[in-house]
């Protein structure tokens, strides 16, 4: 059921500790860690505990929580030190354009020249 974690997947396994994480950040709706493939001196994962495959099903569903994993996106910004010099913050939806784990979550990305269009 949409909201519940799913056994098989890797981000609801971070959520519940099952599987460890470099966690920067935690609040009652969210969790920030470390990606483990960086793509920038500052790229970090900010994800719901509840389970939403992509962002626009956590929006549709739990607009607050969706608002949530954006403000936590900023404060991990500014933890890392990237928000004067900017950062991206972005949410993949679907295989098409590079979704991986199907668990809505935000990359932030930050600490070098991150040029447009993206890709």
């Amino acid at each position: 059921m949409a909201g519940e974690p799913q056994p098989d997947c890797l981000f609801c396994k971070i959520v519940s500790g099952e599987i460890p994480a470099t966690i920067v950040r935690e609040s009652e709706t969210t969790v920030a860690f470390r990606d483990i493939n960086p793509q920038a001196p500052t790229h970090v994962l900010v994800i719901p505990k509840v389970h939403y495959p992509d962002a626009a099903s956590l929006a549709a569903a739990e607009p607050l929580i969706a608002a949530d994993v954006l403000r936590e996106a900023g404060e991990v910004a500014a933890d890392e030190k990237v928000d004067g010099s900017g950062y991206r913050i972005i949410l993949n939806t679907g295989s098409g354009a590079g979704q991986t784990v199907f668990h809505a979550h935000a990359h932030v990305l930050g600490g070098r020249g991150l040029q447009w269009p993206p890709g």
